[in-house]
C-alpha cells in the first residue's frame, strides 16, 4: 500500500508538524485571536518543506530530468541537494536557529526555481492556465519564506526588512486574485491551489466550496494589494487554505488506496499548507514589533 517514497514523506511531515507544535506550545497557549493562527505559520511552512524532502531523495535523477533545464550540469546532484536544504530550512525554522539565513536561502531557492523552470516554460505557454499557477506558487512560497526574513532583519537592515515584507505581500496578493478567478472559470476543480484534481462526488454542494474560495481569496488579495487590513488579509488566506487541508486534501489522502494515488494525495496535502504557512509568514511579518530574537 505504501512505497518508500511515500512512507518518508508521510513521516516527515507529521513529524516536524508535531515538533513544531509542541515547540511553540507556550507562545501558540499565549497569543489571542488571528495570532494563534500566524503562530502556526512556520510550523505549517516547516512541515510542508519536510514532506518534500524525501520526495527529491527517492526520486534521485529520475525526478531532476523532468524539471531542472538541460543545460544543468551534473544533473543527478541536483535532486539530493534541494531535498537536503529543504531539510534544513524545515528544520531551522522548527527549531527556531539561523531564522533569517535559513528563510533567505530558502526564498532565493524558489525564486530560482521559477526563474529557472516556471517562468521558461510560462513564457512558451502564455494561456496553459496551470503555467501561470506553478509560477506564481513557487514565487508565493519564495515570499512567504523572504517575508520571514525580512521580519528578523528589522533591527539589522530596516530598508531591505521593508521591501522584503513589501515583496512578500504584493505577491501573495497577485497569487489570491489569480488563483481566484482559476475557481470562478473552473469551479469543477478542488479548490486551494489550483490544480487538475476535481472536486470529489463525496463533497456536497461542490461548485459552491470553489465559488467561495474564489470570493475569500479575490477580497483578500485585494486588500492585501491597497494595503488596507492587509495583515488580517493574508490571516485570511492562511486559515482558508488550512481548513481546505484538513477538511478536503487530509480526506482525499485518507481514502487514497494505490501508492500513485496517495503520493499525489501527499503532494495536494503539503503544497495546499505550504501556500498557508507562507500566507501566513506574510501577516505575521507585517506586525509592529521586531520578533524576541534575531538570530542569524
Amino acid at each position: 500500500m505504501f512505497s518508500s517514497t511515500n512512507f518518508w514523506m508521510g513521516f516527515a511531515g507529521l513529524l516536524y508538524l508535531a515538533a513544531g507544535v509542541s515547540i511553540l506550545r507556550k507562545e501558540i497557549g499565549a497569543a489571542r485571536g488571528w495570532e494563534k493562527l500566524i503562530a502556526l505559520g512556520c510550523v505549517f511552512f516547516a512541515a510542508s518543506l519536510a514532506t518534500f524532502a524525501p520526495e527529491h531523495f527517492y526520486g534521485g535523477p529520475e525526478y531532476i530530468q523532468h524539471m531542472a533545464p538541460a543545460w544543468m550540469p551534473v544533473r543527478s546532484f541536483w535532486p539530493y541537494f534541494v531535498g537536503c536544504a529543504l531539510l534544513a530550512a524545515a528544520t531551522s525554522l522548527t527549531v527556531r536557529k539561523f531564522v533569517r539565513l535559513s528563510s533567505t536561502l530558502l526564498g532565493l531557492m524558489f525564486f530560482l526555481f521559477v526563474c529557472m523552470i516556471y517562468l521558461p516554460s510560462l513564457l512558451a505557454h502564455l494561456t496553459n492556465r496551470f503555467a501561470w499557477t506553478f509560477a506564481l506558487r513557487d514565487l508565493s512560497f519564495a515570499a512567504g519564506a523572504w517575508a520571514l526574513a525580512g521580519l528578523h532583519s528589522r533591527v539589522s537592515s530596516p530598508r531591505l526588512s521593508k521591501w522584503m515584507i513589501w515583496f512578500g505581500r504584493i505577491v501573495i496578493a497577485i497569487a489570491a486574485i489569480f488563483f481566484a478567478t482559476q475557481h470562478f472559470l473552473h469551479p469543477e476543480f478542488a479548490p486551494g491551489v489550483p490544480s487538475q484534481k476535481e472536486t470529489p462526488a463525496w463533497v456536497p454542494l461542490r461548485p459552491f466550496w470553489s465559488y467561495l474560495t474564489g470570493a475569500v481569496l479575490l477580497v483578500a488579495g485585494g486588500a492585501m494589494l491597497i494595503d488596507k487590513k492587509a495583515r488580517t488579509a493574508a490571516a485570511s488566506v492562511g486559515l482558508l487554505m488550512a481548513l481546505l487541508t484538513l477538511l478536503l486534501y487530509v480526506p482525499i489522502l485518507a481514502m487514497a488506496s494505490q501508492p500513485p494515488q496517495i503520493l499525489e494525495g501527499i503532494n495536494y496535502v503539503a503544497d495546499t499548507l505550504l501556500f498557508a504557512g507562507a500566507a501566513l509568514l506574510v501577516a505575521g511579518a507585517m506586525r509592529q514589533e521586531a520578533p524576541p530574537y534575531t538570530s542569524l
